[in-house]
């Protein structure tokens, strides 16, 4: 029998095992929902150990549930949350304050004091970021200010960094390894990602030791084996990269101009744009989408902080629904927004506006106003959100795709995907495997193991399961768009 693959999924808002046939298909998947806590306005924070021993659970209740043992899984591969950043003692392993999420605001103002000196420019220009709470560096640099004792033990050489693939990858090797992948190493602005190595003045900038920081590998790569008490014989780990980038690589995104876009917690779109670094000239990201032999390929990324996170601020706040789902039903009961203009700002707006400080809004309220306009309007949300980085993105490149590919939980809402087609006026298409960010990381773990032969091998394996089509009128489209454009600018002139 063909030995399978172990995809490690570790998002904002679950820990997942998804077990991967040779073949690419899924066998078997197991999650559990990973617990947020908002200790202060604008932080966003998870237990590193939950984060940890959730994914251990996950990855032996998934070979269990399938009879397995070590011995039947050929590699692992991990994908993860990116930027969200986790401080640990090098001899024991325990975190040393809480993971501070991606979503955290709470590096605003510094932020903004480097931006006021002129920092952004020179950053960008490593990095392919914008200066912005999003990233790892200021989130170190608050664990070293204001964690009693952390800087001095830091500048000791007795702390590591990682984002949560470097953690589990600790955890998994029981400290052999303390190591990331290109993709992720790219997201804490600290990394060069044109000369592809740490940056001493960008260290400097944020005043953090060095010492701290994993190796950077390319995503496929020998990155240790499992420590044998944990899954009873060493499995090797062959593959990891961020969430948004394991996406692009499982959706197939090889070639240059190919788009895929994921609505999960937030919505990431990432276009392919090759080998040559571009600046964004329209307040996007460049980031690498993947390094495989020494050779790296980049992408433009715009990032959305709240998509799906809308809907669930809709069944656990407002207890507007009882499931993600019912949203599909509401939203389809009424035959527009009724005016109702919904702007998830809850962590911030992130691309193109980069407003951390903004705040959510829903506008247009009336008496008639039903929780069907509110659960509309909230997936309407998503589509204007990506039109935005559209327009940005062919600013960047003078290119609009005729086809983007899009996956995550939102997209088994079917009135969502629709209105993102009319409003992007282009055909949306959805794999039949939706688990793209694990198949990503899957892909990766199986070409470090030999069982795929190259990324044409891989691409091969992409089939499509559904396709929407544009079926909106110009008149609409435009219509619609200014509505969401002036909600948009009312939540910027607040914030």
């Amino acid at each position: 029998m063909h030995r399978a693959i172990l995809a490690i999924d570790q998002g904002t808002t679950s820990s997942r095992a998804v077990l991967f046939s040779q073949k690419g298909g899924v066998v078997s998947l197991q999650q559990k929902e990973l617990k947020l806590y908002f200790p202060k306005k604008g932080w966003v924070e998870q237990d590193a150990n939950d984060i940890w021993e959730d994914t251990l659970q996950m990855c032996l209740a998934v070979l269990a549930a399938n009879g397995m043992s070590a011995a039947d899984v050929a590699t692992i591969g991990i994908t993860n949350q990116r930027e969200t950043t986790i401080l640990w003692d090098k001899k024991t392993g325990e975190p040393v304050y809480n993971a501070i999420v991606w979503q955290d605001r709470r590096t605003t103002e510094l932020c903004n004091e480097l931006k006021a000196k002129g920092f952004e420019g020179p950053v960008q220009e490593k990095t392919g970021l914008l200066l912005d709470p999003y990233f790892s560096a200021t989130k170190i640099e608050w664990i070293l200010e204001n964690v009693k004792g952390v800087r001095a033990r830091a500048e000791k050489g007795e702390i590591a960094f990682g984002t949560v693939d470097s953690f589990l990858l600790w955890k998994l090797t029981d400290g052999k390894v303390h190591a990331t992948d290109i993709t992720n190493a790219s997201r804490t602005m600290l990394y060069d990602i044109v000369e592809q190595q740490w940056d001493d003045s960008l260290l400097e900038l944020f005043n953090i030791p060095p010492s701290v920081l994993p190796e950077v590998k390319d995503n496929v790569a020998d990155f240790g084996k499992t420590e044998t008490n944990l899954f009873g014989k060493p499995i090797p780990i062959n593959g990891i990269a961020g969430d948004q980038q394991a996406a692009l690589i499982g959706q197939a995104c090889f070639d240059e101009g190919m788009v895929k876009s994921t609505y999960g917690t937030g919505c990431f779109l990432l276009m392919n744009i090759g080998s040559e670094f571009k600046t964004s000239k329209n307040r996007l990201l460049t980031t690498p989408a993947y390094r495989i032999n020494g050779k790296i390929t980049y992408a433009i990324e715009g990032a959305i902080f709240v998509a799906g996170a809308a809907i669930q601020w809709l069944r656990d706040s407002l207890d507007i629904i009882d499931d993600a789902s019912e949203t599909e039903d509401l939203a389809y009961s009424v035959k527009d927004n009724g005016g109702v203009s919904f702007v998830p700002a809850f962590t911030g707006l992130g691309a193109p506006w980069w407003k951390p400080e903004a705040e959510a809004a829903i506008f247009g309220l009336t008496r008639d106003t039903t929780k069907a306009h509110i659960a509309r309007a909230a997936l309407e949300a998503q589509a204007y959100q990506t039109l935005d980085l559209m327009d940005a993105i062919k600013g960047d490149t003078g290119y609009s795709p005729d086809i983007i590919r899009v996956d995550g939980g939102l997209v088994n809402n079917k009135f969502m995907c629709q209105f993102l087609s009319d409003m992007l006026d282009s055909v949306v298409e959805l794999p039949v495997n939706t688990e793209t960010t694990a198949q990503g990381a899957a892909y990766l773990a199986g070409l470090g193991a030999g069982i795929y032969t190259d990324l044409n091998d891989v691409k091969r394996r992409w089939d499509r399961d559904k396709r929407y089509k544009p079926d909106m009128e110009d008149k609409t489209r435009q219509a619609l768009y200014e509505q969401w454009t002036k909600s948009v600018k009312r939540v910027l002139y607040d914030g």
